[in-house]
């Protein structure tokens, strides 16, 4: 077993590298996986690179380890993980943990095994399509609403594929041309691309009058602008209020008047993967949510997301748009600041992976 592993980092100056580090141990309730592919999430790991690279960080700052979503082959199981074996493909999921390194030690209940058809690099695309699937779940779709996603990101694409597989109708919105093509290519119902076209037309006439029943912000930054746009298009009632459910699972801001201000629409904050995630006991299996009282935790979520991509219901391949070895990680970060229009899922792939 190798005594050091080789991990992607970010500097102070907002760069990427490779660092070494000594091989995580491996503790109770955890497996050692040989990672095959990790998923670079632009959104949370490189939302501040962009800024870092203009201002003059301190010299001495450390480089940083990031990265929570990978898969891979399990080789070896700590204490009291009897439930994976060596030869297991699993999928990772959860930060500090699944980081961009050739190797990772991941409590039991953030892996999953992959389903037999499903590849390495569908695996690692498994946290973010986690997180959209727990942002439609906060917005209890009904069969036939109509559903807006504002932001194609990885998660906005994922939260437009995931709620029509729940039997609704989706439309997309997003600034960046690029981001709108590649959902159409995946068959999205609609996409519109802000401000070439007015958006409170095209999503009355997408609705057929009706308004949006629900609605993804899947977006960071200041969202005071876009909040407001969404609630120009949710459904009205016969005395004018605006109603419905706008889920927030973007680190975004937004100022708006609470109380009359919004009529009757829900604002739901949507945090994380699901129940579970962030509970050490939980993650390394000292601890149960019972099924019967709570169906859907992070592991259930994650085999379900498994399963649909499995099924070819959840075609994340269609997201990819670009590929690296790690070795190459500061081509991959650069990618995504300087080509935003251009760059969405871009995996890592690890050099054992590479010589299969």
């Amino acid at each position: 077993m190798p005594q050091v592993r080789q991990v992607g980092a970010l500097d102070a100056a907002g760069h990427a590298l490779v660092i070494t580090q000594p091989m995580p141990p491996l503790r109770r309730g955890t497996v050692r996986v040989q990672v095959h592919a990790s998923l670079i999430s632009p959104g949370t790991e490189l939302s501040g690179v962009a800024k870092a690279r203009q201002s003059s960080p301190a010299a001495s700052a450390a480089p940083k380890p990031f990265g929570y979503q990978n898969s891979g082959v399990v080789l070896e199981c700590g204490p009291g993980a009897e439930e994976f074996k060596p030869g297991d493909r699993v999928a990772c999921m959860g930060a500090g943990y699944a980081q961009h390194a050739d190797f990772a030690v991941v409590p039991i209940k953030l892996c999953a095994r992959l389903p037999d058809n499903v590849s390495f690099e569908e695996g690692a695309f498994a946290h973010l399509a986690m997180t959209a699937l727990h942002a439609i779940r906060r917005g209890e779709p009904q069969l036939g609403e109509y559903l807006l996603v504002v932001g194609l990101g990885l998660v906005g694409q994922l939260s437009a594929r995931i709620g029509q597989v729940a039997g609704m109708y989706v439309m997309g919105w997003d600034k960046l041309p690029f981001r709108c093509e590649v959902a159409r290519r995946w068959g999205i119902d609609a996409a519109t691309v802000v401000g070439s076209e007015d958006e409170t037309r095209v999503a009355a006439e997408f609705t057929r009058g009706s308004g949006f029943d629900m609605a993804v912000m899947a977006i960071g930054g200041d969202g005071t602008q876009a909040l407001q746009s969404v609630t120009k298009v949710m459904k009205l009632s016969p005395d004018t209020h605006a109603m419905g459910r706008i889920c927030l699972v973007g680190a975004l801001n937004t100022l708006c008047h609470w109380g009359a201000g919004l009529g009757n629409l829900d604002l739901r904050c949507c945090a994380r993967t699901g129940p579970g995630y962030h509970d050490e006991t939980w993650e390394h299996g000292e601890a149960a949510y019972p099924a019967v009282f709570m169906r859907w935790t992070t592991r259930s979520n994650m085999e379900y997301v498994l399963r649909l991509i499995s099924e070819g219901k959840l075609n994340v391949r269609a997201l990819v748009t670009h590929r690296f070895p790690l070795a190459r990680i500061a081509e991959a970060v650069t990618a995504h600041v300087e080509a935003p229009d251009a760059t969405l899922g871009t995996l890592l792939l690890m050099e054992h992976g590479l010589k299969r």
